[in-house]
């Protein structure tokens, strides 16, 4: 969003659109669903009409961006205890992600996985955290222009790739079978200027407490995760998202109360979130929107829909259209 500031567009507006809520960017503390983040990357990419943009968010990260964990790694006394802290504390970025630093003849490799998300995560988030990856290893080592060896990218070819060179300061090789980033063993190895042993274990202390206070909450997110996934062929039921979940609805109901909410509540947001991405994008129209998320008829989906957002549907779109219009 500070990007989209810079980039001279309405972060926040956009960040609505893809339905994020506004309390949850006020606390440090919150965890924004996969989904709304993919669209964010994708209405940013759209606005800004910039196929890099993940490289432009980048510049925008603070140490506090991932918590208490960039304070932690900027007092590592090693580049490669860094990345090991990264892989350690990886839940913390996403719940997708997987990291692991492997050693080479010369050369230890990061590699940087989001396979398991089968094309959800955006190729821009990669970029974003390469981007990272790569400006953090700077930072900690003291110098701006520190270059890692080589950078392998899964991501398509961009039409024009020198944004990724300029960035990345290295070789960039694209379509590529894996994503990672190639460092010099001695630079992995090498203590830094800033480490700082008590530091850092003070901040790993937080990152755990965090962890553990976001696993209470791990129901939320992978109730709503399944219900997203099940809403576009139909409104699923409580015992569905149970087997999905690996238990009974009984339990799950238990569970969701433990949270102050509930089945029925969580199933009208997971709705509100998909018909916001319907109507933003503009291409299915409102009687189809209803029939994928599972109401009776137009009508009903039209009630709802109102009840939530104080608008019709039919409005919302109007709305959405009348912003992309001004935007474009």
């Amino acid at each position: 969003m500070r990007a989209l500031d810079g980039e001279g567009l309405d972060g926040t507006a956009i960040a609505s659109r893809a339905g994020i809520d506004s309390a949850a960017l006020a606390d440090p503390d919150a965890r924004i669903p996969r989904e709304s983040l993919t669209r964010l990357w994708q209405l940013a990419v759209e606005e800004s009409g910039n196929p890099a943009f993940g490289l432009v968010a980048a510049r925008y990260t603070m140490q506090t961006t991932f918590h208490a964990l960039g304070y932690a790694v900027l007092a590592s006394a090693t580049l490669r205890e860094a990345l090991e802290r990264i892989i350690r504390y990886r839940r913390l970025i996403g719940e997708i992600i997987q990291l692991r630093l492997e050693d080479l003849d010369d050369r230890a490799r990061f590699f940087i996985d989001v396979s398991a998300g089968n094309g959800i995560v955006p190729w821009e988030a990669v970029d974003a955290f390469v981007a990272v990856t790569v400006r953090q290893a700077g930072l900690l080592i003291g110098s701006r222009d520190y270059c890692p060896l080589a950078i392998s990218l899964e991501r398509p070819a961009p039409e024009d790739p020198s944004p990724f060179e300029r960035a990345l300061r290295a070789p960039v090789a694209f379509g590529q079978p894996a994503t990672f980033v190639d460092y010099s063993r001695e630079d992995l190895d090498r203590p830094l200027p800033a480490a700082n042993a008590e530091l850092a274990r003070q901040n790993d202390e937080v990152v755990v407490r965090y962890l553990a206070r976001h696993a209470e909450h791990d129901v939320l997110r992978k109730t709503r995760e399944a219900l997203i996934e099940c809403l576009p062929s139909g409104a699923p039921t409580k015992p569905q998202i149970a087997r999905r979940l690996g238990t009974s609805a009984r339990s799950l109901q238990r569970l969701l109360a433990t949270q102050q909410t509930s089945f029925k509540e969580m199933l009208a947001e997971a709705r509100l979130v998909l018909a916001k991405n319907y109507l933003d994008e503009g291409r299915l129209p409102v009687t189809e929107i209803a029939f994928v998320l599972g109401f009776a008829d137009t009508s009903a989906f039209s009630r709802a829909f109102k009840r939530w957002t104080g608008v019709a549907p039919s409005e919302y779109a109007k709305q959405s259209s009348s912003t992309r219009s001004r935007t474009h």
